[in-house]
């Protein structure tokens, strides 16, 4: 009778657990409960429409932000651009409570723009994508353009001659995504 009573015990206790993982809440994400102050977030319906972007003002839980279970039935994407990475989850939204789809959970590693007097240096991990295509502008007029490619980090630094005073820009694409950091010397 002890044995019958701990095995129903057991199956009682997998069970809630098991329901638990299945029907996550916005709270238990780790994406949206380790937001800074100054990321961004970003959400888009299954057509692509943006239904609501802002900056973040706080760290913390994005919940306190934005109500997601307010949101019509339906699959959502809801992007945040935090300093090196966005972190991109799907959501879909049932009858006013929030479910996540931890399959399409995707992190996407952001280029490291540093500058130093006449030199800018540029770094990204490649555990997404393994190459990046660089292009160097001076006053808008294109001077230098490379794809790099790697395994695990994307390095390159860049030397610029430093009597050619102005605005420079540098533009690379990667994971099918522009990032542009503009300088001057």
């Amino acid at each position: 009778m002890k044995t019958l009573f701990k095995n129903i015990l057991v199956l009682v206790v997998m069970s809630v657990t098991f329901n638990n993982y299945a029907n996550a809440t916005l709270e238990v994400l780790p994406t949206f409960n380790n937001v800074k102050k100054g990321n961004s977030i970003t959400v888009t319906d299954a057509t692509g429409a943006v239904i609501f972007s802002g900056r973040i003002n706080f760290d913390g839980n994005i919940s306190r932000l934005y109500d997601f279970s307010q949101l019509k039935d339906g699959l959502y994407s809801i992007e945040v651009n935090k300093d090196y990475v966005i972190e991109i989850s799907a959501v879909e939204v049932k009858n006013n409570s929030v479910y996540f789809i931890e399959h399409k959970n995707i992190k996407v590693f952001k280029p490291v723009f540093r500058i130093f007097e006449d030199s800018i240096i540029i770094s990204k991990l490649a555990l997404d994508t393994p190459e990046m295509e660089v292009k160097l502008y001076y006053e808008d007029e294109l001077i230098y353009s490379e794809t790099v490619k790697g395994k695990e980090i994307l390095n390159r630094a860049y030397k610029i001659d430093k009597t050619i005073k102005g605005e420079y820009s540098v533009i690379v694409k990667t994971n099918d995504r522009v990032y542009v950091e503009n300088f001057r010397i």
